[in-house]
């Protein structure tokens, strides 16, 4: 009996190239891989759902689950994971120096449920204080006018809450009209150096070390998905696909720690690989649900209280049953 034939798109990872280039082969299965600009391969697994695996938004997958739009069945593989304490961004002559200063301010998003931006507000509601509901907000494109809106506060009442589309979210900041901007993309006006857009803390890596050492998460941006069609052919392949990124992944980790050659072009490598494991222990970037549920309980609390969702959306429902229950490689 021949192999099933998958194709699947995601970022050109190193914890998926062993995956994407054959070194590991998911019993019973052929992987056709594509790599791509993220926001394209979101954009398109999204809107089109050109592949049979795919890298997912993880904040469209709650949306669509909450609605009982199921046509992507997840497994808990997350492909992309950041602290978000970077993703805030403020004005450099502004006055504001902590989270509770955003009050009554003017922010910008990109989309107010990407995930990015779901995390910062939640985490910074969380740990520091702040009330999101106390600033005004404002949607668009981050350097193109008119990005359309997939995720609106939909079920949140009196939120100062406005699109944008004749300029963008970057121009509007530099001009003095916007006071902050989250998102996961830094604005052109940080990244040029140009001095008039600054973090909104300081220190960032203090700040984000602090929140995990609190919370233990390390917040999920995206994750694996598998077309409904596909998976209900062959519910099979949940499990085998999750076995197969994982050893994957636990190959990459065992090339970052290698000190003969240098796999990857960073200097002092395995010295970060052993900071990051004397900190986070062993498994600091695990899949599996049970190993990520407080992780995923926060997101999709945010996601309700942030009123993209209607109702708190079970973490279990964003998988397929198969995996709930798995054996590490």
């Amino acid at each position: 009996m021949s192999d099933l034939t998958l194709s699947f798109a995601a970022g050109a990872y190193e914890h998926v190239r062993d995956l994407t280039t054959g070194a590991v082969k998911p019993n019973g299965i052929n992987l056709v891989s594509v790599h791509g600009v993220i926001e394209d391969v979101l954009f398109r697994s999204h809107w089109h759902r050109e592949w049979d695996v795919a890298e997912i938004g993880l904040g469209a997958h709650v949306l669509a689950i909450s609605k009982g739009e199921d046509d992507i069945v997840g497994i808990p593989v997350f492909t992309s994971r950041v602290f978000r304490h970077s993703a805030i961004y403020v004005r450099a002559d502004s006055h504001i120096e902590k989270p509770t200063d955003l009050h009554g301010k003017r922010i910008g998003v990109p989309e107010w449920g990407m995930a990015a931006a779901v995390w910062a507000r939640g985490v910074l509601g969380d740990e520091h204080g702040f009330d999101f509901r106390q600033a005004r907000w404002f949607q668009g494109g981050l350097h193109d006018k008119g990005r359309p809106e997939r995720m609106p506060p939909a079920h949140l009442k009196g939120l100062d809450y406005t699109n944008i589309r004749d300029r963008s979210l970057n121009d509007l900041l530099v001009a003095g009209e916007l006071d902050a901007i989250f998102t996961a993309r830094a604005p052109n006006a940080f990244a040029n150096g140009s001095g008039k857009v600054r973090h909104l803390f300081a220190n960032l890596q203090q700040e984000e070390l602090a929140y995990w050492r609190r919370s233990g998460i390390i917040p999920i941006m995206h994750f694996v998905g598998i077309r409904r069609d596909v998976y209900e052919k062959n519910r099979w392949i949940a499990v085998e696909l999750l076995r197969a990124f994982e050893q994957s992944k636990n190959r990459s980790l065992e090339r970052a720690r290698d000190i003969v050659a240098s796999f990857f072009p960073v200097p002092l490598m395995h010295y970060a690989v052993d900071d990051a494991r004397s900190v986070m222990g062993e498994d600091y970037w695990p899949y599996g649900i049970e190993a990520n549920r407080s992780a995923l309980d926060a997101y999709t609390r945010y996601c309700f209280e942030q009123g993209i969702t209607k109702e708190k959306v079970k973490v279990d429902d964003l998988f397929a049953p198969e995996t709930r229950f798995t054996t590490r490689t």
